[in-house]
């Protein structure tokens, strides 16, 4: 592949580390900014030019926040490249180790999985020449000082990937801030920097953000969540339950104990899904709390006659998801996510995806008063008025597995 077809801050990328290059003695590269930006698949094409570049017999980390997606989102995507250019490409899933071969040198690389603080003692022990970062915003500090302190052979090199957070997030503050400091070179990402996107596609993908999220993963900013979680929603988001034959019910359900208990009842008609009825419990203001049992009769009685396909229920309420499934039940556990269900409720509800009736005064309120935590470190709501809140984003969470009910339109978002 010509460089010609590359963005210029793609060709930078590229080159950064070449003995022509005014960055060479950089130590690191940070590529920070939005999604779909083109940022991941330059910085890795990059990194394994440089590694058969410079080294024979090394050996490389790769790093992602599971190694799951090192491999999905750098390595499928990276592997019929390198081939086409001539590299020897030996992947051993099992072991989770890629042996490359160029030019008669071989070097091996490793996957690593930062999830959280025990990762740690995963990459501890190897001697690296160097390491590429995928989505380091999302792996816990010691995971990456640990890697940082691994790549100790003479000419080592970083190469980081991220999408923002917020300006608190510690990467930002200790490395995207201090690069000249840490003697890394920084380019910064927005989504119009990828060539590849046509102008449908970009326009769709600014379309899918609102709010801190759109400048986030379009503009690539490090900007904190504050103010409204979905500051778009207004009474023209609500409508009156249609006259229409649904296609399908569907239940999707928070459980609370001394919290509040939230069910939404869920009809389809073509690929739209309106929340036709609500359950609200809240056992402070009642004085009591009800038994899995009584829930369980309570999400009958919202179902009244009709067929339910599926009842997506909180992943923490085991008790309740137990007491459904005796009762015969097809009970899905939600996929807890909280940003990335945020951001999918937010896109499916602009879309008109996701209907919300004026039959469901409770969900109405909280859209009005679901809030970011302007105290928090990190992106946090505040937990309050979010029980119908979460119960419609275990909904959304659930339907983004099925891309029959939308076409090709929907889509798991995908940090890049």
């Amino acid at each position: 592949m010509e460089l010609t077809r590359f963005s210029p801050k793609q060709r930078l990328i590229m080159t950064w580390w070449c003995e022509n290059s005014p960055h060479r003695d950089k130590e690191a590269v940070i590529c920070d900014g939005a999604v779909r930006s083109g940022k991941t698949f330059c910085l890795g094409l990059s990194f394994f030019c440089w590694a058969m570049e410079r080294f024979d017999g090394g050996q490389f980390a790769l790093c992602g926040k599971t190694q799951a997606s090192v491999s999905r989102n750098l390595l499928h995507p990276l592997k019929p490249m390198l081939r086409r250019l001539g590299f020897g490409v030996e992947e051993q899933v099992s072991k989770n180790r890629l042996t490359v071969t160029f030019n008669g040198r071989q070097n091996t690389f490793y996957l690593f999985g930062g999830r959280d603080e025990s990762s740690a003692s995963l990459i501890q022990g190897i001697t690296l020449a160097g390491a590429l970062l995928d989505e380091v915003a999302l792996m816990p500090r010691s995971f990456v000082e640990q890697t940082l302190a691994r790549c100790s052979v003479e000419g080592a090199k970083v190469w980081f990937s991220c999408n923002p957070e917020g300006p608190e997030h510690w990467f930002y503050k200790e490395w995207v801030c201090k690069a000249e400091e840490r003697r890394a070179l920084r380019v910064p990402f927005a989504m119009m920097d990828n060539p590849s996107l046509s102008p449908r596609v970009l326009e769709r993908y600014q379309r899918s953000f609102q709010g801190v999220f759109y400048r986030r993963f379009v503009l690539g900013e490090w900007v904190a969540a504050e103010g409204r979680v979905y500051d778009f929603f207004d009474d023209g988001f609500v409508r009156p339950v249609p006259h229409k034959k649904m296609e399908e019910w569907r239940i999707s359900c928070d459980y609370g104990t001394s919290n509040p208990t939230s069910m939404g009842l869920w009809g389809r008609h073509g690929s739209t899904w309106y929340r036709v009825a609500e359950y609200y419990y809240d056992a402070r203001k009642a004085g009591r709390q009800k038994t899995d049992r009584e829930y369980a009769e309570d999400l009958k009685a919202l179902a009244g006659k009709r067929h339910i396909c599926r009842v997506v229920a909180d992943p923490s309420a085991a008790s309740f998801i137990t007491a459904l499934r005796q009762e015969g039940w097809p009970v899905e556990p939600a996929d807890n996510e909280v940003l990335t269900g945020i951001r999918t409720t937010a896109d499916l509800l602009r879309q008109r995806k996701l209907v919300i009736c004026d039959t469901c005064p409770n969900a109405i309120r909280e859209f009005s008063l679901y809030t970011w935590d302007p105290g928090a470190e990190g992106d946090k709501v505040v937990k309050r008025f979010d029980h119908a809140m979460d119960d419609i984003r275990y909904f959304a969470m659930s339907l983004i597995r099925e891309p029959s009910h939308f076409g090709t339109w929907v889509e798991r978002p995908i940090r890049s």
